[in-house]
Protein backbone atom coordinates (compact mmCIF):
# COMPACT_ATOMS: atom_id res chain seq x y z
CA UNK A 1 0.00 0.00 0.00
CA UNK A 2 1.26 3.56 -1.02
CA UNK A 3 -1.47 4.91 0.91
CA UNK A 4 -0.74 5.79 4.65
CA UNK A 5 -3.42 6.33 7.58
CA UNK A 6 -1.14 8.02 10.12
CA UNK A 7 -4.15 8.75 12.52
CA UNK A 8 -7.07 7.27 13.16
CA UNK A 9 -10.42 8.10 11.92
CA UNK A 10 -13.43 7.15 14.75
CA UNK A 11 -15.80 5.77 12.06
CA UNK A 12 -18.86 6.26 14.83
CA UNK A 13 -19.05 10.17 14.96
CA UNK A 14 -18.60 9.65 11.19
CA UNK A 15 -22.69 9.60 10.58
CA UNK A 16 -23.40 12.71 13.04
CA UNK A 17 -20.96 14.27 11.78
CA UNK A 18 -22.06 14.06 8.39
CA UNK A 19 -25.40 15.21 9.57
CA UNK A 20 -24.32 18.54 10.69
CA UNK A 21 -21.64 19.20 8.23
CA UNK A 22 -23.53 21.24 5.72
CA UNK A 23 -24.75 23.64 8.21
CA UNK A 24 -21.79 24.15 10.19
CA UNK A 25 -19.74 24.60 6.85
CA UNK A 26 -22.22 26.92 5.55
CA UNK A 27 -21.91 29.19 8.60
CA UNK A 28 -18.42 29.08 8.54
CA UNK A 29 -17.93 30.14 4.79
CA UNK A 30 -19.68 32.90 5.70
CA UNK A 31 -17.82 34.16 9.06
CA UNK A 32 -14.40 33.15 7.41
CA UNK A 33 -14.67 29.68 9.03
CA UNK A 34 -11.87 30.48 11.97
CA UNK A 35 -13.53 30.37 14.62
CA UNK A 36 -16.09 27.85 14.85
CA UNK A 37 -14.13 25.73 12.67
CA UNK A 38 -11.82 25.09 14.98
CA UNK A 39 -14.19 24.67 17.65
CA UNK A 40 -16.17 21.84 15.90
CA UNK A 41 -13.59 20.04 15.22
CA UNK A 42 -12.02 19.76 18.65
CA UNK A 43 -15.52 18.87 19.99
CA UNK A 44 -16.37 16.38 16.97
CA UNK A 45 -13.35 14.73 15.42
CA UNK A 46 -9.78 15.59 14.30
CA UNK A 47 -9.58 16.98 11.06
CA UNK A 48 -8.36 15.00 7.82
CA UNK A 49 -4.87 16.16 6.33
CA UNK A 50 -3.59 14.19 2.94
CA UNK A 51 0.18 15.07 2.12
CA UNK A 52 1.34 14.46 -1.13
CA UNK A 53 4.91 13.07 -0.21
CA UNK A 54 6.79 11.58 2.98
CA UNK A 55 7.38 14.22 4.94
CA UNK A 56 9.66 14.38 8.30
CA UNK A 57 8.51 12.72 11.93
CA UNK A 58 8.34 16.45 13.54
CA UNK A 59 6.41 17.79 10.75
CA UNK A 60 4.10 13.98 11.16
CA UNK A 61 4.38 14.13 14.71
CA UNK A 62 2.97 17.65 15.80
CA UNK A 63 -0.11 16.80 12.82
CA UNK A 64 -1.14 13.54 14.61
CA UNK A 65 -1.71 15.02 17.55
CA UNK A 66 -4.45 17.06 15.92
CA UNK A 67 -5.67 15.46 12.87
CA UNK A 68 -6.02 12.50 10.81
CA UNK A 69 -3.29 12.16 8.69
CA UNK A 70 -2.67 10.47 4.64
CA UNK A 71 0.23 10.67 2.76
CA UNK A 72 1.52 9.36 -0.45
CA UNK A 73 4.86 7.14 -0.14
CA UNK A 74 5.18 6.22 -3.34
CA UNK A 75 9.40 7.02 -5.29
CA UNK A 76 8.19 10.19 -6.64
CA UNK A 77 5.14 12.87 -7.06
CA UNK A 78 1.94 11.60 -6.20
CA UNK A 79 0.50 10.77 -9.39
CA UNK A 80 -2.62 12.78 -10.18
CA UNK A 81 -4.91 10.64 -10.05
CA UNK A 82 -4.04 9.39 -6.56
CA UNK A 83 -4.24 12.79 -5.33
CA UNK A 84 -7.53 13.23 -7.32
CA UNK A 85 -8.81 10.12 -5.39
CA UNK A 86 -7.27 11.02 -1.47
CA UNK A 87 -8.11 15.04 -1.66
CA UNK A 88 -11.92 14.33 -2.11
CA UNK A 89 -13.27 15.73 1.55
CA UNK A 90 -9.97 16.57 3.23
CA UNK A 91 -9.90 19.72 5.35
CA UNK A 92 -6.54 20.43 4.41
CA UNK A 93 -3.56 19.76 1.66
CA UNK A 94 0.00 19.65 2.67
CA UNK A 95 1.68 19.41 -0.98
CA UNK A 96 4.99 20.22 -2.76
CA UNK A 97 5.96 22.43 -5.80
CA UNK A 98 5.46 19.39 -7.59
CA UNK A 99 1.59 18.97 -7.56
CA UNK A 100 -0.17 21.31 -9.65
CA UNK A 101 -3.15 22.97 -7.67
CA UNK A 102 -6.38 24.08 -9.98
CA UNK A 103 -9.85 24.09 -10.16
CA UNK A 104 -10.20 20.16 -10.84
CA UNK A 105 -8.31 18.95 -7.53
CA UNK A 106 -9.98 22.00 -5.47
CA UNK A 107 -13.36 20.85 -7.13
CA UNK A 108 -12.79 17.18 -5.71
CA UNK A 109 -11.53 18.21 -2.33
CA UNK A 110 -14.97 20.26 -2.11
CA UNK A 111 -16.22 21.97 0.04
CA UNK A 112 -14.41 21.12 3.40
CA UNK A 113 -10.96 22.09 2.32
CA UNK A 114 -9.59 25.01 4.63
CA UNK A 115 -6.12 25.36 3.92
CA UNK A 116 -3.23 24.36 1.46
CA UNK A 117 -0.07 24.58 2.88
CA UNK A 118 2.87 24.46 0.49
CA UNK A 119 6.60 23.14 1.18
CA UNK A 120 7.90 25.57 -0.88
CA UNK A 121 8.33 29.50 -1.42
CA UNK A 122 7.20 29.59 -4.94
CA UNK A 123 3.77 28.65 -5.31
CA UNK A 124 3.21 28.76 -9.25
CA UNK A 125 1.86 25.36 -9.06
CA UNK A 126 -1.19 27.00 -7.07
CA UNK A 127 -4.15 28.15 -9.19
CA UNK A 128 -4.54 31.07 -6.36
CA UNK A 129 -6.65 32.86 -7.53
CA UNK A 130 -8.98 29.94 -7.56
CA UNK A 131 -8.23 28.67 -4.50
CA UNK A 132 -8.51 32.12 -2.81
CA UNK A 133 -12.05 32.61 -4.42
CA UNK A 134 -13.29 29.34 -2.52
CA UNK A 135 -12.05 31.13 0.74
CA UNK A 136 -9.14 28.33 1.22
CA UNK A 137 -6.36 30.16 3.01
CA UNK A 138 -2.93 29.06 2.02
CA UNK A 139 0.70 29.22 3.42
CA UNK A 140 4.04 28.60 2.33
CA UNK A 141 8.00 28.64 3.49
CA UNK A 142 9.49 31.72 2.79
CA UNK A 143 12.52 33.08 5.03
CA UNK A 144 13.84 29.36 6.40
CA UNK A 145 15.20 28.48 2.69
CA UNK A 146 17.05 31.82 1.92
CA UNK A 147 20.28 30.86 3.57
CA UNK A 148 20.55 27.39 1.75
CA UNK A 149 19.23 28.67 -1.71
CA UNK A 150 22.11 31.37 -0.96
CA UNK A 151 24.86 29.19 -0.21
CA UNK A 152 23.98 26.96 -3.56
CA UNK A 153 23.54 29.86 -5.97
CA UNK A 154 27.38 30.97 -4.80
CA UNK A 155 28.48 27.35 -5.39
CA UNK A 156 26.73 26.87 -8.70
CA UNK A 157 28.57 30.08 -9.63
CA UNK A 158 31.89 29.03 -8.51
CA UNK A 159 31.15 25.53 -10.39
CA UNK A 160 30.37 27.46 -13.66
CA UNK A 161 33.01 29.65 -13.26
CA UNK A 162 36.19 27.90 -12.31
CA UNK A 163 34.98 24.54 -14.26
CA UNK A 164 34.78 22.26 -11.16
CA UNK A 165 32.99 19.49 -13.04
CA UNK A 166 35.11 19.60 -16.26
CA UNK A 167 38.19 19.73 -14.11
CA UNK A 168 37.15 16.52 -12.15
CA UNK A 169 36.45 14.79 -15.36
CA UNK A 170 39.31 15.44 -16.88
CA UNK A 171 41.54 14.11 -13.00
CA UNK A 172 39.15 11.37 -13.93
CA UNK A 173 39.30 10.11 -17.42
CA UNK A 174 42.82 11.08 -17.86
CA UNK A 175 42.71 14.79 -19.29
CA UNK A 176 45.09 15.67 -16.01
CA UNK A 177 48.61 15.62 -17.94
CA UNK A 178 51.58 18.17 -17.99
CA UNK A 179 50.90 21.62 -16.21
CA UNK A 180 49.49 24.39 -18.85
CA UNK A 181 49.19 27.99 -18.05
CA UNK A 182 45.76 28.35 -19.03
CA UNK A 183 44.11 24.70 -19.08
CA UNK A 184 41.09 24.50 -16.98
CA UNK A 185 40.64 28.33 -16.71
CA UNK A 186 37.80 30.32 -16.03
CA UNK A 187 36.06 34.03 -14.75
CA UNK A 188 36.98 34.90 -11.63
CA UNK A 189 35.02 37.42 -8.81
CA UNK A 190 37.35 39.63 -7.74
CA UNK A 191 37.57 43.24 -9.40
CA UNK A 192 34.14 41.77 -11.67
CA UNK A 193 30.85 43.18 -11.79
CA UNK A 194 28.25 40.89 -10.33
CA UNK A 195 24.42 41.75 -10.58
CA UNK A 196 21.51 40.22 -8.75
CA UNK A 197 17.97 40.11 -10.80
CA UNK A 198 15.79 40.27 -7.99
CA UNK A 199 17.06 41.72 -4.82
CA UNK A 200 14.57 40.13 -1.91
CA UNK A 201 15.77 37.98 0.62
CA UNK A 202 17.57 35.27 -1.60
CA UNK A 203 19.30 37.77 -3.89
CA UNK A 204 20.20 40.05 -0.92
CA UNK A 205 21.78 37.05 0.66
CA UNK A 206 23.44 35.65 -2.58
CA UNK A 207 25.12 39.24 -2.71
CA UNK A 208 26.52 39.18 1.01
CA UNK A 209 27.91 35.64 0.44
CA UNK A 210 29.98 37.53 -3.08
CA UNK A 211 30.93 40.18 -1.49
CA UNK A 212 33.81 38.72 0.46
CA UNK A 213 35.15 37.15 -2.88
CA UNK A 214 36.13 41.29 -3.84
CA UNK A 215 34.11 42.01 -6.77
CA UNK A 216 34.63 45.74 -7.75
CA UNK A 217 30.77 46.24 -7.85
CA UNK A 218 27.89 44.32 -6.80
CA UNK A 219 24.54 46.30 -8.65
CA UNK A 220 20.46 45.01 -8.46
CA UNK A 221 17.88 44.60 -10.38
CA UNK A 222 14.55 44.99 -8.45
CA UNK A 223 11.25 46.11 -9.58
CA UNK A 224 10.97 48.66 -6.03
CA UNK A 225 14.39 49.77 -4.51
CA UNK A 226 15.90 48.67 -1.59
CA UNK A 227 17.43 51.26 -0.41
CA UNK A 228 18.82 50.23 2.99
CA UNK A 229 19.52 46.54 2.42
CA UNK A 230 21.67 48.03 -0.52
CA UNK A 231 23.13 50.68 1.14
CA UNK A 232 24.49 48.02 3.74
CA UNK A 233 25.61 45.41 1.75
CA UNK A 234 27.36 47.47 -0.95
CA UNK A 235 24.89 47.09 -3.88
CA UNK A 236 23.96 49.75 -6.25
CA UNK A 237 20.49 49.20 -7.90
CA UNK A 238 20.16 49.87 -11.88
CA UNK A 239 17.59 48.97 -14.68
CA UNK A 240 17.41 45.70 -16.74
CA UNK A 241 19.51 46.48 -19.39
CA UNK A 242 22.16 47.83 -17.61
CA UNK A 243 22.05 44.65 -15.31
CA UNK A 244 22.82 42.86 -18.58
CA UNK A 245 25.00 44.62 -20.26
CA UNK A 246 27.64 45.56 -17.35
CA UNK A 247 27.88 42.19 -15.21
CA UNK A 248 30.54 39.53 -15.63
CA UNK A 249 28.58 37.28 -13.55
CA UNK A 250 24.34 37.20 -13.19
CA UNK A 251 22.66 35.74 -10.46
CA UNK A 252 18.87 35.27 -10.86
CA UNK A 253 16.25 34.78 -7.60
CA UNK A 254 13.09 36.41 -9.29
CA UNK A 255 9.87 34.89 -8.87
CA UNK A 256 8.14 33.69 -11.26
CA UNK A 257 5.23 35.85 -12.73
CA UNK A 258 3.92 36.74 -15.64
CA UNK A 259 6.11 39.96 -15.56
CA UNK A 260 8.94 38.05 -15.33
CA UNK A 261 8.46 34.80 -17.69
CA UNK A 262 10.97 34.08 -20.32
CA UNK A 263 12.23 37.53 -19.19
CA UNK A 264 15.90 36.06 -19.90
CA UNK A 265 15.61 35.80 -23.79
CA UNK A 266 17.51 36.00 -27.24
CA UNK A 267 17.71 39.86 -26.54
CA UNK A 268 18.73 39.55 -22.97
CA UNK A 269 21.15 37.42 -23.44
CA UNK A 270 22.47 39.41 -26.65
CA UNK A 271 23.25 42.02 -24.61
CA UNK A 272 25.61 40.19 -22.32
CA UNK A 273 29.43 40.54 -22.11
CA UNK A 274 30.69 37.31 -24.23
CA UNK A 275 32.76 36.45 -20.62
CA UNK A 276 29.64 36.51 -18.84
CA UNK A 277 28.39 33.93 -16.47
CA UNK A 278 24.39 33.00 -15.92
CA UNK A 279 23.63 31.51 -13.13
CA UNK A 280 19.35 30.59 -12.48
CA UNK A 281 18.11 28.78 -8.86
CA UNK A 282 14.97 30.96 -8.74
CA UNK A 283 12.46 29.41 -11.50
CA UNK A 284 12.89 27.83 -15.12
CA UNK A 285 10.10 29.70 -16.42
CA UNK A 286 12.26 33.12 -16.24
CA UNK A 287 14.36 31.84 -18.96
CA UNK A 288 13.38 30.90 -22.29
CA UNK A 289 15.18 27.89 -22.76
CA UNK A 290 16.15 27.65 -26.13
CA UNK A 291 17.43 31.11 -25.92
CA UNK A 292 20.11 30.14 -23.86
CA UNK A 293 21.16 26.87 -25.75
CA UNK A 294 21.52 29.12 -28.62
CA UNK A 295 23.64 31.78 -26.33
CA UNK A 296 25.96 29.14 -25.27
CA UNK A 297 26.32 26.94 -27.92
CA UNK A 298 26.82 30.34 -30.04
CA UNK A 299 29.41 31.36 -26.91
CA UNK A 300 27.87 34.30 -26.59
CA UNK A 301 28.15 33.70 -22.77
CA UNK A 302 30.73 32.36 -21.18
CA UNK A 303 28.34 29.57 -19.00
CA UNK A 304 25.50 29.15 -17.47
CA UNK A 305 24.59 27.28 -14.15
CA UNK A 306 21.59 25.76 -13.58
CA UNK A 307 19.31 24.76 -10.54
CA UNK A 308 15.76 24.95 -12.22
CA UNK A 309 14.72 24.10 -15.53
CA UNK A 310 11.76 23.64 -18.25
CA UNK A 311 10.79 21.40 -17.52
CA UNK A 312 11.55 19.36 -14.53
CA UNK A 313 13.13 16.56 -14.29
CA UNK A 314 14.89 17.71 -17.81
CA UNK A 315 14.57 15.26 -20.21
CA UNK A 316 18.41 13.06 -20.63
CA UNK A 317 18.18 14.15 -24.68
CA UNK A 318 18.37 17.99 -23.82
CA UNK A 319 20.84 20.03 -25.60
CA UNK A 320 21.74 21.64 -22.55
CA UNK A 321 23.20 18.44 -20.97
CA UNK A 322 25.78 18.43 -24.28
CA UNK A 323 27.26 21.39 -23.49
CA UNK A 324 30.26 21.62 -21.39
CA UNK A 325 29.87 25.15 -20.43
CA UNK A 326 26.47 24.30 -18.41
CA UNK A 327 26.13 23.08 -15.04
CA UNK A 328 22.97 21.09 -14.44
CA UNK A 329 21.71 20.40 -10.99
CA UNK A 330 18.67 18.86 -10.18
CA UNK A 331 16.74 21.60 -8.65
CA UNK A 332 18.62 21.05 -5.15
CA UNK A 333 18.24 24.60 -3.53
CA UNK A 334 16.95 24.18 -0.12
CA UNK A 335 18.16 20.73 0.04
CA UNK A 336 20.01 21.33 3.02
CA UNK A 337 18.75 18.21 6.00
CA UNK A 338 17.63 21.08 8.52
CA UNK A 339 16.42 23.65 5.50
CA UNK A 340 14.02 20.66 4.58
CA UNK A 341 13.10 19.63 8.10
CA UNK A 342 12.27 23.38 9.07
CA UNK A 343 10.13 23.83 5.73
CA UNK A 344 8.05 20.60 6.90
CA UNK A 345 7.23 21.45 10.40
CA UNK A 346 6.33 25.39 9.09
CA UNK A 347 3.81 23.24 6.90
CA UNK A 348 2.34 21.18 10.12
CA UNK A 349 2.45 24.20 12.16
CA UNK A 350 0.27 26.41 9.77
CA UNK A 351 -2.41 23.49 9.52
CA UNK A 352 -2.54 23.22 13.18
CA UNK A 353 -3.10 26.94 13.36
CA UNK A 354 -5.55 27.07 10.93
CA UNK A 355 -7.49 24.23 12.88
CA UNK A 356 -7.38 25.86 15.99
CA UNK A 357 -8.44 29.93 14.89
CA UNK A 358 -5.10 31.09 15.28
CA UNK A 359 -3.23 33.20 12.68
CA UNK A 360 -1.14 31.57 9.98
CA UNK A 361 2.28 31.35 10.20
CA UNK A 362 3.21 32.20 7.20
CA UNK A 363 0.49 33.23 5.25
CA UNK A 364 0.57 33.94 1.51
CA UNK A 365 -1.65 37.03 1.62
CA UNK A 366 -1.39 37.80 -2.58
Amino acid sequence: MRLIHAGIFKSTNHVYMKNIKEKVVQFTFRSRFVPVFARYYSNMSKPSVYITREVNKEALDLLNTQCDVTFWTGPGPVPRSELLKNIENKHALFCMLTDRIDSAILDRAGNNLKIIATMSVGYDHLDVPEIKKRNIKIAYTPGVLTDATAELAVALLLATSRRLLEANEEARTGGWQAWSPFWMCGPGLKGSTVGIAGFGRIGQEIAKRLKPFNPERIIYYNRSERKKEAEEIGAERVNFDDLLTQSDFISVSLSLTPETKEMFNEAAFSKMKTNAVFVNTSRGGVVDQQALIKALQQKKIWGAGLDVMTPEPLPLDNPLFKLKNCVILPHIGSAAVETRKEMGLICAKNIVAAFKGDPLLTELKT
